[in-house]
């Protein structure tokens, strides 16, 4: 799902919205002419009347097309997704893509599947509530798992002042469940099975949307491309970069 424009929308945001460029590269394709309103220059702050109106964008001849890099990781167990504190070590200083960011977070004692990139579109497209993307996770915990789980994290439950929902449960084993999510809040899961006494001994991210860890190993990664990166681009609204 990607968020609806609405016009008249102001030049910047609807190419964001397009999923050309970020708002801040779009101020600057604008500042240098390469956006065309009607085939007129657009200028700082002009809007887009309606879905009628043609909007352009120039190749800058000068300036070569930048080829984002968008890349499957396997975060090991004891790894922070960001800002390492003394000894411990961030997925940028073991991962080999240090130009990289991660989108989103995997806390340190939880391990797998986070997305790297160099391309500043994605982030908010990837991880703001509304867009409700799915996240898989298989979990081994130490006790025996009753069937009112499914029904309990389905419905909700309270934590903190917080409403924590899981969109899908299954019961794989005893002590084994998968668990599908599609918000994002803190030690979400950690805190759902704490509610219902259930102590985490092994939680692994598999999949986020289309994506899947599949047979990568602690540290391993694997470029999105292909068939892969488009669909990944796709399905959250977004195109090549210009």
């Amino acid at each position: 799902m990607t968020e609806e424009i609405i016009f008249p929308i102001r030049i910047n945001r609807y190419l964001a919205l397009r999923g050309l460029v970020t708002r801040r590269a779009a101020d600057d394709l604008i500042a240098r002419g390469l956006v065309l309103i009607n085939g007129q220059r657009a200028e700082l702050g002009d809007r887009v009347a309606s879905a009628e109106t043609r909007v352009e964008v120039l190749k800058d001849k000068k300036t070569a097309s930048k080829k984002f890099t968008y890349v499957a990781y396997c975060k090991p167990r004891g790894v922070i997704t960001h800002s390492p504190q003394g000894e411990e070590s961030s997925i940028g200083d073991i991962s080999g893509f240090a130009g990289l960011f991660p989108l989103g977070r995997l806390d340190k004692a939880s391990e797998g599947l986070i997305l790297l990139t160099d391309d500043g579109r994605v982030t908010e497209r990837l991880l703001h509530p509304r867009y409700a993307h799915e996240k898989e996770y298989l979990v081994t915990v130490r006790e025996k798992i009753l069937p009112s789980v499914k029904m309990i994290f389905e419905a909700g439950i309270e934590n903190d002042d917080e409403r924590l929902t899981a969109k899908r449960v299954q019961i794989l084993g005893p002590h084994t469940l998968s668990i599908v999510l599609t918000e994002g809040k803190k030690h979400q899961i950690r805190r759902m099975l704490d509610a219902v006494h259930l102590t985490v001994e092994k939680l692994v991210r598999t999949r986020i949307m289309g994506v899947h860890l599949g047979a990568l190993k602690s540290g391993q990664s694997r470029l999105l491309k292909g068939s892969a990166r488009a669909s990944f681009l796709k399905s959250i609204g977004l195109e090549e970069s210009l």
